[in-house]
């Protein structure tokens, strides 16, 4: 089994559809011979033609578009916003149309959408580029959003992610595409959406986190076990809709648990975790439930974004805070 990074998995999950369907086809800015800024899509125009891997205008509304309209005609796009930072010009096309339409037509059509972006700080973009928008789209029902968090989740979720039949938002933290490789299979394989996991085990407190984040939460857990506290790390992996029933089992397991989002706290998912545990499990819970999360401000140029960003030393000390409660 080779190491790939999350780039290269994600490419090979792309090339895995094409091959697979006729019907799957990538468009962009950018992301036909150049194969994009982060090169998700190198090399897949040369082998698939420019029909079916091809750039568009600088118009993020015309993706969105376009998008709704090919698979109205039973297509299967797999349309990238070059940066989630740029949604906003799409944002009718997202969930003012591809997330109503099946319900609109009574079932008689789907919108099997793929919308990729990336996003996420600490690589110092330039403003707009790494904002945390994800609970915007994961307010509006009848849309998915996925988060991977390493490379072998990002292939399995994403080969999912094309083959529903309803639209999902694919997102992809620009820190993991290369920081690090993990063992990807190279034959195809899915993971279904809408499934949490738990990549570390812990007994005293659970951390439920997803993205970027996972990676930070790893790194607080192996340090909190050298002074005795035991930490289970959850990857939600699918932020919208959650995995309920992962959710309360953690909670119910260890009755302590810190919520862990990149975005700010007024953002992402967070509060969304946060109230369903509360709902339901409240009884099992032997202290308050711990929220670490960047401030609630606008994020900040690139000077400043690693003091403003959350880390493992911030969910230590969180996690800290609520196992001595």
């Amino acid at each position: 089994m080779a190491q790939k990074t999350m780039i290269e998995a994600i490419t090979e999950a792309m090339a895995t559809e094409l091959r697979n369907d006729d019907k799957t086809l990538i468009f962009g800015e950018d992301v036909g011979l150049n194969g994009g800024v982060f090169r998700a899509t190198q090399g897949l125009q040369a082998e698939f033609g420019e029909d079916r891997v091809f750039n568009t205008p600088l118009a993020e509304s015309a993706i969105g578009g376009l998008a709704v309209g090919l698979a109205l005609e039973g297509f299967r796009p797999i349309a990238e916003i070059q940066f989630l930072g740029f949604i906003f010009e799409t944002m009718d096309s997202v969930v003012g149309q591809a997330a109503r339409t099946r319900f609109r037509l009574g079932g008689t059509r789907n919108q099997a959408i793929t919308f990729r972006a990336p996003f996420g700080g600490g690589v110092a973009t330039p403003e707009m580029h790494a904002d945390n928008l994800e609970g915007l789209i994961a307010q509006n029902p009848g849309i998915k959003v996925v988060i991977p968090s390493n490379p072998y989740d990002a292939k399995g979720l994403l080969i999912s992610s094309i083959r529903d039949n309803d639209p999902v938002f694919f997102l992809e933290h620009m820190k993991l595409y290369r920081s690090f490789r993990d063992e990807v299979p190279e034959e195809e394989y899915t993971i279904p959406l809408g499934k949490a996991s738990v990549p570390r085990e812990g007994t005293d407190i659970s951390v439920i986190t997803y993205g970027a984040m996972v990676r930070e939460a790893l790194k607080a857990a192996e340090e909190l076990e050298k002074e005795g506290i035991s930490v289970e790390v959850m990857d939600l992996r699918t932020v919208h809709p959650l995995d309920i029933e992962a959710i309360m089992a953690t909670t119910e397991k260890t009755g302590r648990v810190v919520v862990v989002q990149e975005a700010q706290r007024q953002a992402g998912v967070a509060q969304k975790v946060m109230a369903e545990i509360s709902e339901r499990s409240i009884l099992h819970l032997e202290a308050p439930i711990g929220l670490v999360a960047a401030p609630d401000t606008i994020y900040p140029f690139a000077q400043a974004e690693n003091d403003w960003l959350p880390n493992a030393a911030d969910i230590k000390e969180k996690v800290k805070e609520i196992y001595n409660f």
